[in-house]
């Protein structure tokens, strides 16, 4: 949704870099166009002026000045002002002392409160709680029933006494379903309201209605992210007609540009709560304004992608699969072991948003948005089509045997190929990460390429050292070594009489004093 936001807020920033120190003309000119980006992007008019009135006047201030590096100091202003115009810090749900908590969820039609409802369920459920979904619209058609799905897909329960499309009362459902989630022990309940396809009175009416029959602990307002400017006038004509706790963005995952979610809560003075990013019912979480901030300036969203991890990979496994990798070289861990964890991966959605959380990785969203992800299933395919000696022992795959994998799979013989000759590349790197090699290429530094004496054999690999080709002079050699060693200690470290006679070369000299 941030796309081109991103992208022109990038290429504004790529333009500041290499400057020693930021001129007024310098701050104009990126204000001008970051305001032309956030413009482009749907964001309310005030939002934009208010935005980059502070940019400029920090930007101005004696915290570039006297920045080492200007470039990287007006990003983290742009940063920060952006997380406070998101909302700022993170806001949680307000549960009731006494059970049940209830939550009304308002908006307009078609803004997906109902599927909404069966997300927010699922997370509650996530969370330790016990949630009830209330079936109060009853005048769209087959909106009782839609919700009756969503719970069952969702897993909670749904309190649906009457049929919908036009009958029944709406507040008295209401109003009841608080006495049956009592009587049945229910902690959380979630009320879904009808909606219109405009703003009228009828509909403030009967929300207001519903509000005052069931005194809510959270109203959330539910608003399509990819409306627009629409959506601020909505949130504010909902604010003031019934008024709500907080803000939920349903349709994040759209091609729109996304300003509503830059505005609604600068504009209403109400943080947004949760973000609905793609149709299914685990795509929605809590939103956190500082991780949306470095999503939109492509600095990624770890904390997220690590979130995701931890509740895909148990730590038992996790461990079992470490172990395995440690020992004698990963030969332990198998194209099984391989399957596993990619279909774990899988379970956390799908890669190219996995990817997208990467720092950077705006850079090459193009070739992230042509990942198929038929891949992880053509993959699946071939390694199921071998034997169990060919999954735990690939080495004896030849070509007959790929012949037939491949013919079983529905692939190329290539692909077969390609993918044992990647599994192997993929072990390895993974061994020597899991034994402490980190990445491989990055020799020298603590995790990141290997031990001392890795280190080490590149550095006499680099300098051109070989032993000598005479016996005699080999031997002596070797003792020399030896001598030196003892001398320095197990680790092989510079002897005494070394260290005392080491002299910085002359170009590192004048850094030293």
């Amino acid at each position: 949704m941030f796309d081109t936001l991103s992208d022109r807020l990038s290429a504004t920033f790529k333009n500041l870099r290499g400057k020693g120190r930021l001129s007024e003309a310098d701050i104009d000119a990126t204000a001008r166009e970051i305001r032309i980006a956030l413009l482009e992007a749907d964001v309310a008019l005030p939002v934009v002026r208010a935005f980059i009135k502070q940019v400029k006047e920090r930007a101005s201030g004696i915290e570039v000045s006297q920045a080492l590096n200007p470039a990287q100091q007006v990003i983290k202003i742009v940063n920060e002002e952006l997380i406070g115009i998101l909302g700022g810090e993170t806001r949680r749900l307000r549960f009731a002392k006494t059970a049940p908590t209830v939550i009304m969820l308002a908006g307009l039609q078609g803004a997906g409160k109902t599927t909404l409802a069966g997300k927010l369920g699922k997370w509650l459920k996530g969370q330790g709680h016990s949630p009830l979904l209330v079936a109060c619209d009853l005048q769209r058609p087959n909106a009782v029933n839609q919700l009756s799905v969503v719970a069952e897909r969702a897993g909670v329960a749904v309190y649906a006494p009457e049929p919908g499309n036009g009958v029944g009362d709406p507040v008295k459902v209401a109003q009841d379903s608080i006495e049956f989630a009592r009587s049945k022990q229910y902690d959380v309940v979630v009320v879904d309201t009808a909606g219109r396809l405009g703003i009228d009175q009828e509909l403030m009416q009967q929300a207001a209605d519903i509000r005052d029959a069931v005194s809510p602990d959270e109203v959330l307002f539910v608003v399509d992210a990819m409306i627009g400017q629409d959506a601020v006038n909505t949130a504010e004509a909902f604010r003031d007609g019934v008024g709500f706790d907080g803000v939920v963005l349903s349709k994040l995952d759209g091609d729109a540009r996304g300003g509503a979610a830059l505005s609604i809560a600068h504009v209403t003075g109400k943080q947004i709560m949760f973000a609905s990013n793609g149709e299914k019912l685990e795509d929605f979480d809590a939103f956190h304004p500082d991780r949306m901030a470095s999503r939109i300036l492509d600095m990624g969203d770890l904390l997220t992608l690590i979130e995701q991890a931890e509740k895909t990979f148990s730590q038992a496994e996790a461990e079992k699969m470490a172990s395995k990798l440690a020992s004698s070289k990963g030969k332990d861990f198998t194209l099984d072991d391989f399957l596993a964890q990619m279909e774990q991966v899988r379970k956390m959605g799908s890669i190219s948003k996995l990817l997208g959380m990467l720092p950077g990785m705006g850079q090459i969203k193009d070739q992230i948005n042509n990942i198929d992800e038929r891949d992880v299933d053509r993959t699946a395919a071939i390694i199921k089509s071998m034997t169990p000696g060919e999954r735990h022992d690939p080495t004896i795959i030849n070509g007959s045997r790929r012949a037939r994998i491949a013919k079983g799979s529905g692939v190329e013989v290539s692909a077969v190929k390609n993918l044992v000759e990647r599994f192997f590349d993929a072990r390895k790197m993974m061994s020597r990460m899991a034994q402490g090699g980190g990445m491989p290429g990055m020799p020298g530094m603590p995790g990141m390429g290997g031990g001392p004496g890795r280190q080490k054999k590149q550095i006499k690999q680099a300098k051109g050292k070989r032993k000598s080709g005479n016996p005699m002079k080999r031997k002596a050699e070797e003792a020399a070594a030896a001598e030196r060693k003892a001398q320095g200690g197990a680790l092989g470290l510079p002897s005494a009489e070394e260290q005392k006679n080491f002299e910085l070369p002359d170009e590192f000299k004048k850094f030293m004093g």
